[in-house]
């Protein structure tokens, strides 16, 4: 048999081929996040939803996975509901709520007992229509006299609901008088009922009142008065990926998440 001639152009070109191969393949390992498998499946509440919302494509972009996320309240029956989502078996990873709610999904073994980490703190405030007149609530007596005139006023089913429907009212001396014209919204928020202008008024968390378009925030509650909710986020019992649900916890509870979580009306309880 006839031996074939050595070419250097061949062996060039196959060194090159090889060399381009290996580049392909460091960019792939180097050049952009790693692929970690499994999605991270999230159930939050409406408090955390909009600084959840900005710091969840960094955390994809940084971690190379993909957070898939489903909203509720963080108590209530509601179909929507976290509590409601769980017991139908709905799958999560990591569940940011009030912290109250959180623990007894802890009692009730569906989030892991010592995971619990407090992300944020946040205020009640009200919100009218766009446009309307704002009334004052700057001081308790101002704060009666508003809830006693407005024609109709919308709370939410969680927890800034709860507190206004079972205590704040009582502490007012009108319940009698104002519970009547108040209205509970279940999965949807307090901030579009009243932009439709089905309330004159309405009771949130602040930091969802501030990204509803169609209202104006006109304030918190008076500090006499006013209930902190503590929204913190735990490790699902049934989480399939409870490494990645802790890489996530400690990304929103970062330093660098903080600026960020400001924005949106929260104050941050960053880790030290």
């Amino acid at each position: 048999m006839k031996s074939q001639p050595f070419s250097l152009n061949r062996l060039t070109r196959r060194t090159a081929l090889l060399a381009a191969a290996a580049v392909l393949a460091g960019c792939s390992s180097f050049g952009s996040p790693p692929r970690a498998g499994g999605d991270i499946h999230v159930m939050t509440s409406g408090g955390f939803t909009a600084a959840y919302n900005d710091l969840r494509p960094g955390f994809e972009r940084s971690s190379g996975r993909t957070v898939k996320t489903a909203y509720g309240a963080s108590m209530g029956n509601a179909e929507d509901s976290i509590p409601s989502r769980l017991s139908r078996n709905e799958p999560a990873d990591v569940v940011i709520l009030a912290r109250p709610a959180l623990d007894a999904l802890v009692a009730e073994g569906k989030v892991v007992p010592g995971s619990q980490v407090d992300l944020v703190k946040s205020s009640i405030g009200f919100a009218v229509r766009k446009g309307a007149p704002k009334p004052d609530i700057s001081t308790v007596d101002a704060l009666k006299r508003t809830l006693l005139a407005a024609p109709s006023i919308a709370y939410s089913a969680s927890a800034s609901g709860t507190y206004y429907e079972t205590e704040l009212l009582k502490k007012l001396g009108i319940e009698e008088q104002v519970k009547p014209k108040s209205k509970r919204i279940l999965s949807e928020r307090v901030g579009t009922v009243v932009a439709r202008g089905d309330a004159a008024l309405g009771l949130q968390q602040v930091s969802e009142l501030l990204p509803i378009e169609g209202i104006d925030y006109i304030g918190p509650l008076p500090a006499e008065v006013q209930r902190v909710t503590v929204f913190s986020a735990g490790i699902a019992t049934a989480s399939k990926q409870p490494d990645a649900a802790r890489q996530l916890i400690r990304y929103l509870n970062s330093p660098e998440a903080a600026p960020t979580i400001s924005k949106t009306g929260l104050e941050p309880l960053t880790a030290r």
